[in-house]
């Protein structure tokens, strides 16, 4: 197990205590704790904080063979954390970071029948490390940010919705669950997907996203084999997401600005809304089919070696004028450049949501988007990324 050297300030009285949580001591802060610059504290029992825990400098890292848990009357704010436990970290009061979250193993784990607990980045917040088993299981959110990737999922699956903001969002706030929305088991009432508006199709009775923010938005959400997709269409051009409205007390849809995929995995992006005006978001059928014509899969493995080193779209070479993008599975715009000469070699270029563009993105499926200006035509496909060795 990981041990962290400690360079902290007292200002207060700090008790240690000895109680029994769960089967574990921990450590009780009823007075001034504080992390200078340069320190690092470990945790390797729970945190109760009823006293002042800020104007931190240091990392705080939390680390266990099990769980631990972080409750108290006050919230902490931490400028850099680490979570190392084989199973979660629960918040059982928010937690406040202004600097680097670092997901490296183990859930957040936040309750979502409290859903006023959040891990929550500041102004300067952001993270690293996301995945399938290290991630925000409950709510996650956003302080004074405009664009956010929600870094949440339940206990198996990163679910991230990204939200792009027209202007800053004093707070925003986000939890992804993994059930049928007719019958939620942390709301006070269901969510009938029979009740829509005409010309929605099939409501997902397999996922939903509560997403709360004053602040018109638009979102993307993305789809994987869990989503089950085709119980909504067979044409995924077609899928759009769609929200309970609070006015209306039915699902309409958030507009079908775009998206891709096939049937297994894919992503959707919505129209602009304002997320408080609507109780909960997930995935229906019948929007608005879009154009597109379906273009190679293609694999490029930046290693140097002289083949597939960049990813070449033949057809570009009819249309200089054209336009490339690439997203990732969840929807995240990672590269863009316009008249596109066989420029990607497995670097982000764009998207505020990518942390250390300079490391090269991971291994993994990816989708493009190719737009040929000249000719009026738009294709898209697939392509693998094999990391650099």
């Amino acid at each position: 197990m990981k041990m962290a050297k400690y360079s902290v300030n007292i200002l207060g009285f700090v008790l240690f205590l000895s109680i029994s949580i769960h089967g574990q001591t921990a450590l009780h802060n009823a007075g001034n704790l504080r992390i200078h610059e340069n320190g690092q504290m470990g945790f390797h029992t729970d945190l109760i904080n009823n006293g002042i825990f800020d104007e931190n400098l240091g990392l705080a890292g939390f680390y266990s063979e099990n769980t631990l848990d972080i409750t108290g009357a006050v919230p902490a704010t931490l400028n850099d954390v680490e979570f190392v436990t084989s199973i979660a970290t629960v918040l059982r009061t928010s937690l406040n970071i202004s600097n680097n979250a670092n997901f490296i193993t183990g859930n957040v784990l936040t309750p979502r029948e409290e859903p006023d607990v959040t891990l929550n980045f500041l102004e300067n917040g952001f993270y690293n490390g996301e995945g399938d088993m290290n991630k925000v299981d409950g709510y996650a959110s956003f302080t004074q940010q405009q664009n956010i990737a929600f870094p949440v999922g339940d206990f198996e699956q990163l679910r991230p919705l990204l939200l792009e903001s027209q202007s800053i969002n004093p707070f925003a706030k986000c939890a992804y669950f993994s059930e049928d929305p007719n019958n939620p088991t942390t709301f006070d009432t269901g969510f009938d997907t029979e009740n829509k508006t005409p010309g929605l199709g099939a409501i997902s009775t397999r996922e939903f996203w509560r997403l709360e923010g004053n602040v018109p938005s638009t979102i993307q959400i993305s789809w994987n084999a869990q989503s089950d997709i085709a119980a909504l269409t067979d044409d995924i051009t077609t899928i759009v997401p769609v929200g309970w409205s609070k006015t209306a007390n039915q699902w309409v849809s958030l507009g079908n600005a775009g998206g891709m995929g096939d049937l297994t995995e894919g992503f959707t992006t919505s129209i602009s809304f304002i997320p408080d005006e609507y109780e909960i978001i997930t995935f229906g059928g019948a929007g608005e089919p879009l154009e597109f014509l379906d273009l190679g899969n293609y694999l490029v493995t930046p290693n140097g070696d002289g083949r597939n080193d960049v990813l070449e779209i033949p057809e570009l070479e009819q249309s200089p004028n054209n336009t490339v993008r690439i997203f990732d599975r969840f929807g995240l715009k990672v590269f863009e450049k316009d008249n596109y000469t066989n420029e990607f070699d497995g670097f982000a270029t764009t998207g505020s949501f990518v942390i250390n563009k300079e490391e090269g993105l991971p291994s993994g499926v990816y989708f493009y988007i190719a737009t040929l200006h000249d000719l009026n035509l738009e294709f898209q496909g697939f392509l693998y990324l094999s990391a650099r060795r």
